[in-house]
């Protein structure tokens, strides 16, 4: 059963959302980012070495290597690597300095953008001043730790298969918290066993299958569509009824984008969640509830009654 666990923990960190059917050939590279994707989009890279006055092939660090199909399929994809990245980066060999400048994140993009403004990046960035994240770790860790931008898209929180949006958010954790390697970028402590971490949460392959890290790691939050509030590992939701419940977090959370719509609709039956996942207490209806407690009421009657009269007849 672990085995068959950690195999599922495998399949959810490496399985790949961005669709690779456009040929690499058929992408139509701007010019400027043509020319750094000749050494960052491939394992080897050549260039010609002015002291030994030959051509000479290296190989590329792969935490440098850039897949440009992921890259021209997500949401940066008209950005030049310039825009983001300084100038100084179009002179090779590049100044071993430039690796010391600091990154942009979200907001120097995204604040106060009318064109984004629908995803409420600066309500974003409240919540994350109060994860655990930000609070723990400071200025180590930012957008990026969590949202590549050379292959992050973000529509796949919008897809009409859930699965493959909890897919998708938890490989954004699991990068970190599943691989050794970056963990250690922003801590020195031993990464932690996600499997024994998660011993007291029954049937963890299902749950770890169908619902996203977030729904029970985060605050809930009305004002922004996901969750950035990481809260302490101490306050993560332990208890069954938070989610299987008429009123289920996860309609606030995982299926917020779809429950209103189907709320609307259907009434109580709770379609968003036996649509893609029967979530058991989700599709509970109050006047049901009342039926059933008399239904029982009675039979417990019945029983108290036929005890009477079995002992009054003796």
């Amino acid at each position: 059963m672990k085995k068959l666990l950690l195999m599922s923990i495998c399949v959810l960190i490496n399985l790949q959302l961005v669709s690779r059917t456009a040929d690499e050939d058929a992408i139509a590279h701007s010019p400027a980012n043509s020319k750094c994707f000749n050494c960052h989009g491939r394992p080897v890279y050549s260039y010609y070495n002015e002291n030994l006055e030959r051509d000479v092939s290296k190989r590329m660090n792969p935490y440098f290597l850039i897949d440009s199909v992921a890259y021209y399929n997500q949401n940066h994809k008209s950005f030049e690597c310039t825009d983001c990245h300084s100038y100084d980066y179009n002179t090779f060999p590049h100044d071993n300095d430039l690796q010391m400048e600091p990154m942009p994140v979200c907001l120097d993009c995204h604040e106060g953008d009318d064109a984004t403004a629908a995803f409420s990046f600066e309500k974003i960035d409240q919540e994350y001043q109060q994860s655990v994240h930000s609070t723990k770790h400071s200025g180590e860790f930012t957008c990026w730790m969590c949202h590549n931008p050379h292959s992050y898209k973000i529509n796949a929180r919008t897809n009409e298969n859930i699965k493959e949006t909890i897919v998708y958010d938890n490989n954004i954790c699991l990068s970190c918290h599943a691989d050794v390697n970056k963990y250690q970028l922003i801590t020195s402590k031993e990464k932690p066993n996600i499997i024994k971490k998660h011993d007291w949460l029954p049937d963890q392959i299902a749950h770890f299958a169908h619902v996203r890290c977030i729904e029970c790691h985060t605050h809930v939050s009305n004002n922004v569509l996901v969750a950035h509030q990481v809260l302490p590992k101490e306050q993560a939701v332990k208890k069954c009824v938070e989610c299987h419940s008429q009123n289920s977090m996860l309609m606030a959370s995982l299926y917020k984008f779809r429950a209103k719509e189907s709320r609307n609709r259907l009434g109580f039956v709770n379609s968003s969640i036996l649509k893609d996942a029967y979530v058991i207490g989700a599709n509970r209806n109050y006047y049901l509830n009342i039926l059933s407690g008399i239904i029982a009421g009675l039979v417990v009657l019945l029983i108290i009654i036929h005890a009477l009269l079995r002992i009054l007849s003796k």
